[in-house]
């Protein structure tokens, strides 16, 4: 042990904080080895002087790239700004951050309550500039790590997307052979309902009227019954968006689409958040082949459903609006607090009838016809 590796005696009168973390939960299932290795970080704890070591583990399983809220980490900075801290051991700065402000952030701290950094490589003083220079070092190879990662694993999906290879989570109606590729589901019930939903639309021109016409029929869909793992389902009746859905879902039309949705970032709290999910427009998806496997309903078909679909697009924004000489003078404007639909408009019925505004989504999605 070198003179710069000894530490102060004031420093081990305080506690150590060892730092174990893993980015996902199949990692801490399988990794054991690395997690094993990062707890073994007690006994160097323990061999550099510290009596009072406690471990901080509660953010196994959570991605330290700074989207994710870490509790742990969190933590660990509260003992830090409380001076309670004399070393923070990590396994590699990794483990700490895999972003710069939380890297960075932590290590001002630490120089501020001249708390030491210590992994299997030694001990660093973030006061000293030499030692803080390599800490940095260390922290921006870990965040450009990352990102050469994350690069190398999009352009290999990219890639695979583009022959069409990717292996996509299909809708109901198609299941992936294991040799043959992807074909249709072999269970003929559910082939007969989803052209049933088509051949409605056709004779009917709205998805309202399908789930009707198809509730009045008790006509059944199958539901996820093992929390979404879709390896057992149940066969509950029909509802609004299971309709809406097949409807605007182009695989149907044989195509395969990849790129179709994209994900969204806001700064909130400090901190990046990122929702997915969010359709984008036909043109601008990145992969689109057409006649890539066998469909329900043709290209055309699809295309003719989709213009119909924005003719019935009355009750939300962009859509068609025409006032009907109603007393409502809101009515098409407002929106529900809950779910972010457009209110629908009923009267009282009495000589000095009134407008009441009503939020429709639970007769939507389960086909009532009354309020």
């Amino acid at each position: 042990m070198s003179s710069t590796d000894l530490i102060p005696a004031a420093l081990l009168a305080r506690k150590a904080v060892v730092y174990v973390r893993q980015s996902t939960q199949s990692q801490v299932m399988t990794n054991l080895e690395s997690q094993r290795r990062q707890y073994d970080l007690v006994d160097i704890a323990r061999q550099r002087g510290f009596g009072d070591i406690e471990v901080i583990d509660d953010d196994l399983g959570r991605s330290a790239s700074g989207t994710v809220a870490r509790p742990g980490f969190d933590r660990l900075v509260a003992l830090l700004c409380a001076g309670k801290v004399g070393a923070v051991l990590c396994f590699d700065a990794s483990r700490l951050a895999r972003n710069g402000r939380d890297w960075h952030h932590l290590l001002e701290l630490c120089g501020l309550v001249e708390a030491r950094v210590i992994d299997h490589d030694g001990v660093y003083n973030p006061c000293r500039p030499n030692d803080r220079l390599l800490l940095g070092m260390k922290g921006s190879i870990s965040e450009f790590e990352l990102g050469v990662l994350r690069a190398r694993m999009l352009d290999a999906v990219r890639s695979k997307a583009r022959r069409g290879e990717l292996r996509l989570s299909v809708p109901f109606g198609y299941i992936w052979h294991r040799e043959a590729g992807l074909g249709l589901d072999p269970d003929l019930r559910l082939q007969e309902v989803i052209r049933s939903i088509f051949t409605r639309f056709h004779e009917l021109g709205s998805a309202r009227q399908v789930l009707l016409s198809m509730t009045k029929d008790q006509v059944h869909f199958p539901r996820p019954s093992d929390e979404g793992r879709m390896t057992s389902f149940v066969w509950t009746p029909v509802r609004y968006r299971n309709v809406i859905g097949i409807l605007k879902n182009p695989f149907y039309a044989g195509v395969y689409v990849y790129g179709k949705s994209e994900k969204r970032t806001a700064i909130v709290d400090g901190r990046a958040r990122r929702t997915y999910g969010h359709g984008k427009p036909a043109g601008t998806w990145e992969v689109m082949i057409r006649d890539h496997h066998e469909g329900y309903i043709t290209w055309d078909e699809y295309e003719r459903n989709q213009q119909q679909l924005a003719l019935n697009n009355y009750g939300r924004s962009g859509g068609t609006k025409s006032g009907r000489g109603g007393k409502a003078l809101l009515s098409g404007l407002l929106t529900c607090g809950r779910c972010g639909r457009r209110l629908s408009v009923a009267y009282t019925g009495n000589p000095q009838s009134r407008p009441v505004y009503r939020c429709d989504k639970p007769n939507l999605m389960m086909g009532c016809r009354d309020a």
